[in-house]
């Protein structure tokens, strides 16, 4: 049989805007923090059967992230607009200090995927984006072509989603991929989300269609 490693879906590691940092507490009460989807936070480290951890993003993993991205351009690039050009190690460093800072703003949370059997190392990239909508988050990722056949894009996005649906005052998560991207669609189906929708969508990268499939599980 011929494994498919799942085409990205809809997965951005670590950009997006770079907030201020998150207002402190004032007279012992939380201040709440623009964007913030949710007071609480997912854990920084889930391990994984398989043998493979989630990590929070960390600018001690930018060097072999950033190598992980070149080395799998063609495999992402039909899917991703960001990977029309191979990133430099200084926008890489760039980008993981601004998801640094939407994790600490509650507004995204971005992982990497590595092998407990080679520590720093990274196969692929995660994130619960908060940029659908208030007591919801997104489920973007992608897994290096290596790596294929494994299941660790269905073994992590089902983390994820337990990790998100935990957290206060988030009650949907969602995972949306092109029509014509039916590897990662399998995704979501083999962890029993619906098919909620198929919208359309502005074409950003060649393999797209402009049909998004908007897969959803709510808690």
């Amino acid at each position: 049989m011929t494994h498919v490693t799942p085409p990205p879906c809809e997965d951005v590691p670590g950009l997006g805007p770079a907030p201020g940092p998150a207002p402190g507490a004032a007279a012992g009460r939380r201040r709440p923090v623009p964007g913030e989807i949710s007071a609480g936070r997912p854990p920084e480290l889930l391990r994984l059967a398989g043998g493979i951890s989630l990590h929070r993003r960390s600018a001690a993993y930018a060097s072999a992230l950033n190598a992980a991205v070149r080395s799998d351009l063609e495999h992402l690039r039909p899917w991703l607009e960001w990977a029309a050009q191979a990133p430099t190690l200084a926008q890489t460093t760039e980008l993981t200090a601004a998801g640094a800072a939407a994790w600490d703003a509650g507004t995204d949370f971005i992982y990497l995927v590595g092998l407990d059997a080679e520590p720093g190392s990274v196969i692929g990239s995660f994130g619960l984006h908060g940029r659908i909508g208030p007591g919801a988050l997104e489920i973007g990722y992608w897994v290096g072509s290596k790596h294929g056949g494994r299941g660790i894009a269905t073994t992590a996005a089902g983390a994820l989603t337990g990790a998100a649906l935990a957290l206060p005052g988030v009650g949907r998560v969602e995972i949306r991929c092109d029509q014509a991207n039916a590897a990662s669609a399998a995704v979501p189906r083999k962890l029993g989300f619906r098919l909620d929708r198929i919208a359309d969508a502005v074409v950003r990268a060649p393999g797209e269609t402009g049909r998004q499939l908007v897969w959803v599980k709510e808690g």
